[in-house]
């Protein structure tokens, strides 16, 4: 991707935001419009479950059924409270661990295709060395902290770009809510909400996730899709993660807006090409 997209005496001054890591892309034109510590290795969170979606997709049957093993049954962070010994379709368990976060579900998935947690997470470490994620390395399935448990700025959106390009994930996290329901009998229901506040508050937005420990901090990757352009966001230990990321997306779509007025300008006085 070239940096920046828009230069400075163009635009005006970027809104300060709170984050250790952030990057901002215009999808569109393969372009960065604001990055801040892109490139520092920080915890990333659940914003890991990205990656456990894209191993997912790849190496998992979405009709294949999954049953939930003790272990993950006592997951613990962010949960549905699924019991030991329910049975789902991985397809199904897939958009509940992106809508809700859900770490029980996460961890079912990991078992059901690893085999065991540990063995998801080496296919997990091989995908993202596969994308060139040169600055990410997983210690586990679901985002918990961990020592050798980093990704950067730039590596997220990497990855969420990959990610999206897969209609099953892309369709997942573009849900506000739903239910998630046992095979056995259809006997038990689960209520999906999205944790991603920007889908019900944010024009355009269409996913891609967020995440929390004490470590990571709040983090996101938000992706909003407007007339403008195609705007991907990551931010890292963001305080003010809501706030902030509206301010950022405002102001990137309203430079938007002025470049492409001064080029249709400029282009009706005949000095640069349409």
């Amino acid at each position: 991707m070239a940096s920046p997209a828009l230069a400075a005496d163009d635009v005006a001054p970027w809104p300060k935001v709170r984050a250790k890591g952030l990057l901002l892309v215009d999808l569109t034109q393969q372009e960065v419009l604001y990055e801040s510590h892109a490139t520092a290795r920080l915890a990333p969170a659940s914003l890991t479950k990205i990656m456990t979606a894209i191993v997912t997709i790849e190496e998992g049957d979405p009709d294949a059924i999954v049953t939930v093993s003790r272990r993950a049954s006592r997951a613990t962070g962010h949960r549905l409270h699924l019991r030991a010994g329910e049975a789902f379709r991985v397809g199904d368990l897939m958009t509940a661990m992106l809508v809700t976060s859900a770490n029980d579900a996460c961890l079912t998935l990991a078992e059901g295709i690893g085999g065991t947690e540990e063995g998801f997470v080496e296919k997990m470490n091989r995908y993202a060395e596969t994308l060139g994620l040169g600055d990410t390395r997983f210690a586990n399935a679901c985002g918990f902290d961990a020592p050798n448990h980093y990704s950067t700025a730039r590596d997220l959106a990497r990855l969420a770009t990959a990610a999206m390009a897969h209609p099953a994930f892309a369709n997942a996290v573009n849900h506000r809510d739903g239910t998630l329901t046992t095979v056995e009998g259809r006997t038990k229901t689960y209520r999906l909400r999205t944790t991603n506040r920007l889908m019900s508050s944010y024009e355009g937005a269409v996913g891609v996730k967020t995440g929390f420990t004490r470590g990571a901090g709040r983090c996101l990757i938000a992706r909003v899709i407007r007339e403008q352009g195609d705007l991907l966001l990551v931010m890292l230990n963001a305080p003010r993660r809501w706030w902030d990321a509206s301010t950022l997306l405002s102001h990137a779509f309203k430079t938007l807006d002025q470049a492409r007025a001064s080029k249709a300008l400029l282009a009706s006085d005949g000095l640069v090409p349409l």
